[in-house]
């Protein structure tokens, strides 16, 4: 990766949009999230003439759209952020080791108007299609403004947790109270207070807005499909000498992150759990109980996943953790998950969140118990009668890898519809790029996110740059991968679905969205496996791939 400051500055240029966008571009980057922004800004240091085309009137992608209260990452701070710059690396200090919302936001906008990429944005341009043109090999992208743009690249840097899922319930649109999906959260503060309020739904942003409201509510009704094995976030300021050690360990940190297989800072244990005595186990528990964020996961003995019996006890440990927390017993087994072990589920992380079920004011619904049959003008009804809200909440997750490419309105050779070549989940080469849609890239997408995404869409953006560079240096207008390259990688990661944990009922596999084929939308190989991959491809002059001209590049 790249460790220069190419363009120096810092000028407040937040509410510049290219309304009227001239000429077509190398390279047209959607989405200005964590991954756009990267890509953006290594297109440009490049030497490609690049835009940015986001639907929001801001930068931050998840972080931009999900700031419902007490929003924050899962992932330390400062292994989220950037790398690419030393500079930046020391003059940005995050103030916790897991971030809010506002403070990841301001990061965002920092590093846009710190490396002057302002100016490349337009925002308010949602796209709506995106045509692949097979004379002139360029692509002609269309926002919902009206607005066309012409491009010999595409990068779809929609992310992979970008469109909300709301389940088709019942009376959804009849409803007379406010409601909002928290990747939908307006930016004007919901009043919460002394409101009946219903929650739907306790993922990973779930369980974090449900204490954040507890105390505000007159009612707060949680309904809950399934439990999942939450453990504390522990997060905590960043100490000054916390700092200076940070700062002072930039290049150890960056070639850490950049080569880590679960992209953290984190360190696996190296034993099995049936090494240690069961004295020994219940000790060990209880430090990754108090220990940071996913350190659960990625510092725990290392078969705990596919040790049923570290994983069973492990999770029982868990449970009790929950019982001893949660007063009521009825409510407490409710919480407590079944039918999956630790790591079955993406695992989410909380602070107060089972304490919050010990307020008189919050009341947990199991609707496999007690089923919602339909939302109403005023409330929820249930077998058990009609309850009354003014707010509903919906924390119902999203359509995860291919949601936002689905929706694009992608057309590739001969008007191909990206919807309809995916129709059986995403066929795609190293998560990248898909055969049939030439020029068309989408790092960090399906089948290239596992662990902390940042690091591995870095790694994704990185080979793009690669690629394209390699076509510019050889005059290539047009990049395609091979139908036989696209079959492999995607069998692969098909055929290593074994080697994740990750149950096929889990959204990883589409599981919670209706009429989505459950298949594999992550990359179980693992980092190691696709940066491996990846620096053959580059090594040997990308294989996979086919260069040509276009048959009228000037048309």
């Amino acid at each position: 990766m790249s460790d220069t400051t190419k363009a120096p500055g810092a000028r407040d240029t937040r509410t510049t949009q290219h309304t009227n966008p001239a000429g077509q571009v190398d390279v047209l980057v959607i989405g200005a999230g964590v991954t756009g922004i990267y890509q953006l800004y290594r297109a440009v240091e490049a030497g490609f003439s690049a835009r940015l085309l986001e639907a929001g009137s801001g930068v931050g992608g998840t972080w931009y759209w999900n700031r419902y209260p007490e929003a924050r990452f899962d992932s330390e701070s400062y292994t989220y952020g950037y790398l690419f710059s030393k500079e930046l690396w020391e003059e940005w200090e995050w103030s916790e080791h897991f971030a809010g919302q506002p403070e990841i936001e301001r990061y965002f906008n920092h590093v846009v108007d710190r490396f002057d990429l302002r100016r490349h944005m337009v925002f308010g341009a949602k796209v709506t299609s995106a045509l692949f043109d097979e004379q002139t090999g360029t692509w002609t992208v269309r926002a919902e403004d009206g607005a066309e743009h012409r491009a010999r690249h595409v990068v779809a840097a929609t992310g992979i947790l970008s469109v909300p899922f709301v389940p088709d319930i019942p009376g959804h649109d009849d409803f007379g109270g406010e409601q909002y999906h928290t990747g939908r959260w307006p930016k004007t503060p919901v009043d919460f207070a002394g409101k009946r309020v219903a929650q739907i739904g306790t993922g990973s942003s779930g369980v974090q807005i449900v204490p954040a409201i507890a105390d505000e509510v007159a009612q707060l009704t949680v309904y809950q499909k399934v439990a999942d094995w939450l453990t504390p976030l522990n997060n905590r300021p960043i100490t000054p000498e916390e700092q200076s050690r940070l700062k002072a360990d930039y290049e150890s940190v960056r070639d850490t992150l950049n080569t880590s297989p679960s992209g953290f800072l984190h360190q696996i244990t190296m034993r099995s759990g049936l090494e240690d005595t069961p004295e020994q186990r219940q000790e060990f528990y209880e430090q990754k109980w108090n220990g940071p964020g996913f350190t659960k996961l990625s510092e725990h003995y290392y078969d705990m996943t596919t040790n049923a019996t570290v994983n069973e006890e492990w999770c029982e440990f868990i449970a009790d953790k929950i019982r001893s927390i949660v007063k009521d017993p009825a409510t407490a087994e409710k919480l407590i998950p079944k039918g999956h072990g630790y790591g079955g589920r993406r695992p989410p992380f909380g602070t107060g969140y089972y304490e919050a079920y010990n307020k008189p004011t919050v009341e947990l619904v199991d609707i496999n118990e007690t089923p919602i049959v339909r939302i109403t003008e005023t409330g929820i009804e249930t077998p058990d009668g009609l309850r009354e809200y003014d707010i509903i909440i919906w924390a119902t997750g999203y359509d995860f890898g291919t949601g936002a490419l689905n929706r694009l309105g992608v057309r590739g050779r001969q008007g191909l519809p990206l919807e309809e070549y995916w129709a059986d989940g995403p066929s795609t080469y190293l998560g990248v790029t898909t055969a049939g849609f030439p020029n068309f890239f989408f790092p960090g997408g399906p089948h290239g996110a596992l662990g902390n995404n940042p690091r591995y869409a870095g790694d994704q953006v990185e080979y793009v740059m690669d690629l394209l560079i390699h076509a510019r240096d050889y005059g290539h207008d047009v990049v395609e991968v091979t139908a036989e390259a696209e079959q492999e990688w995607t069998d692969l990661v098909n055929d290593s679905a074994g080697q994740s944990s990750f149950l096929k009922s889990s959204y990883f596999y589409g599981a919670n969205i209706p009429g989505k084929p459950i298949k594999q939308l992550l990359n179980p190989t693992g980092r190691w496996k696709l940066q491996e991959l990846i620096r053959e491809s580059v090594d040997s002059d990308f294989p996979a791939f086919a260069f040509s001209k276009a048959a009228d590049p000037e048309a």
